[in-house]
């Protein structure tokens, strides 16, 4: 049997398979430290940051509470956070996702282990947070001679980070190797279909269509090329939407301030086609697929779906509307009832809009699940006895039922492995095709948005920056944000490793603002067939280096 070994911080090794749970509890923190995928459910939402930093310095340190938070203060210093003194004082749910990844790998790191072991810590962050972090972690490892286990399925990171890379496949390790022997001579089979299913920014240069990914069980089957928008008129219009949410605050909890989600959002969509929405957490994207559902409630702007005007709807008038625009959401653990089967959630709509019943409503449920890759048995399990990616076709099949002709999939990708993901956006990509349904596909994956999509837009601090066609906005990114988003993204060759930059501290302007002050408008500026750009004062954080 094979062992499990440690060298603590002392270099002394030890086997951790002979420890007890009591000498568990002394190395975990101190000499073997963890960061989880997700910070805002690792966090501890009742405690402030710098109690929850200062208790493992505490327990591991045996320092007095003072001492423990001067040295939580110092920790959020090194991880390069601003402001780290009132830092300590703030709880989760104030900081942004990048803010909450930096806490947890301040508190991981804040006892100097001499292993770090990361477990998709960057799986569900933006481009450009994402690079921040890994460049963090890289920084730290080097100032504290530190090892680091990286987990991940993102191959583009680990090109970016890793020196060794070992490849599992259902349990088993099936290679190991440096970084470079196993991007540039693969050995096992699983190593090679698991680097040809990996999305390259780049790779669709030239093509004027979407096409489908190489799956790894069968990497044979050419993609298909995806010439599916049906000219003519927009299936679905927006014009100047805007989204705001109210901040209370001062002694009379009064609405002082406001943040614009959106800000006179305007584009079009047509059926067959494939319109990404990209940007940053908190540009406004999701909201924006939100508001079209009227799932948040919009200020002012028109939203028109073929030809009907549906921002003034009632909430009766919206119901049948809601068969033919379907959202897909994130997590889809979250968006399935736990308490029913998935055959019910499957048919709840059907039977809410009274399209089918009795012996024809099971039987469409059957196909559904066939449809998208599942056994028609699989109508009587719950959502817990299925994967992530089974939950997301499940997710799939609910959305498709009543056979929509807009459906918006908000990051409904953005936390499967490259093997997964390619099966779910190649089964979105089938069904546009047969079925000629429109997507609005929200994301931060720049690499999937190129291969999947006919236009794209960018949108920062909740307005649309730059628009166009896939080829346009990839091959010829004309704003500021729109560059450093295509910089941000790790590219999959560790021969093309990023240079290091200088790690910036702040993150970029937020969108909140007095309420009733003037915002400047956004004007679009066509500079190519389809293809505009916003042209405004560039803020400080987006200026390119001279």
């Amino acid at each position: 049997m094979s062992r499990c070994c440690c060298v603590g911080a002392n270099r002394e090794v030890v086997d951790l398979l002979e420890q007890t749970p009591a000498q568990m509890r002394g190395i975990r923190g101190a000499d073997v430290a963890m960061i989880f995928q997700e910070p805002m459910t690792s966090l501890n939402p009742v405690f402030t940051i710098g109690e929850q930093i200062a208790e493992s310095i505490r327990l591991h340190q045996g320092l007095g509470r003072e001492e423990a938070l001067a040295e939580a203060k110092r920790m959020l210093d090194k991880v390069r956070i601003p402001e780290a003194q009132t830092m300590l004082s703030r709880y989760p749910h104030q900081l942004s996702g990048g803010m909450r990844q930096r806490v947890m790998i301040a508190m991981a790191l804040s006892c100097r282990p001499a292993v770090l072991i990361a477990d998709e810590p960057t799986t569900a962050l933006d481009v450009t947070i994402q690079a921040q972090i890994l460049q963090l972690i890289d920084v730290l490892q080097k100032e504290m001679s530190m090892g680091v286990i990286f987990i991940t399925h993102d191959m583009g990171v680990v090109a970016e980070i890793a020196d060794r890379v070992l490849v599992m496949h259902q349990g088993n390790a099936v290679e190991t190797g440096s970084v470079e022997a196993i991007f540039n001579a693969p050995q096992h089979a699983y190593t090679q279909r698991l680097l040809a299913a990996v999305p390259r920014l780049g790779a669709m240069r030239g093509s004027d269509f979407p096409q489908s990914f190489p799956e790894l069980n069968a990497p044979h089957i050419a993609p298909q090329r995806q010439n599916t928008v049906v000219e003519g008129k927009p299936i679905l219009q927006v014009r100047d939407l805007v989204t705001r949410f109210p901040l209370r605050g001062g002694l009379l909890n009064r609405v002082t301030r406001e943040v614009h989600a959106v800000e006179n959002v305007s584009f079009d969509l047509w059926p067959g086609e494939t319109l990404s929405l990209v940007g940053e957490s908190g540009c406004g994207k999701s909201t924006t697929g939100r508001a079209l559902l009227r799932l948040v409630e919009s200020q002012s702007g028109t939203i028109t779906f073929n030809g009907e005007r549906i921002d003034t709807l009632s909430a009766n008038q919206l119901q049948p509307l809601r068969r033919d625009i379907q959202f897909i959401f994130q997590d889809p653990f979250a968006s399935l009832d736990p308490r029913h089967t998935v055959g019910f959630s499957i048919m709840e709509p059907l039977r809410i809009h009274g399209v089918l019943e009795g012996e024809a409503l099971q039987q469409r449920v059957e196909w559904l699940l066939q449809r998208v890759g599942l056994l028609p048995e699989h109508a009587w399990r719950y959502p817990h006895e299925f994967s992530g990616g089974q939950r997301q076709r499940i997710c799939i099949a609910r959305a498709l039922a009543l056979e929509p002709k807009v459906v918006i999939a908000d990051e409904s990708v953005s936390a499967l492995d490259v093997s997964i993901r390619a099966q779910i956006i190649n089964l979105l990509l089938s069904l546009q095709r047969e079925m000629g349904i429109a997507f609005l596909f929200i994301s931060h994956d720049m690499a999937v948005v190129e291969r999947i999509s006919h236009r794209v837009a960018v949108m920062y601090r909740g307005r649309i920056v730059e628009i166009g066609p896939r080829r346009a906005i990839f091959e010829n990114p004309q704003h500021p944000y729109t560059r450093k988003l295509l910089a941000a993204v790790p590219v999959a060759d560790p021969a093309h490793r990023r240079p290091q930059r200088v790690l910036l501290s702040d993150e970029l302007p937020g969108n909140i603002y007095r309420r009733g002050e003037a915002i400047e408008p956004v004007h679009l500026q066509q500079i190519s067939p389809g293809h505009y750009v916003a042209r405004e004062p560039i803020s400080s954080a987006l200026r390119e280096p001279k």
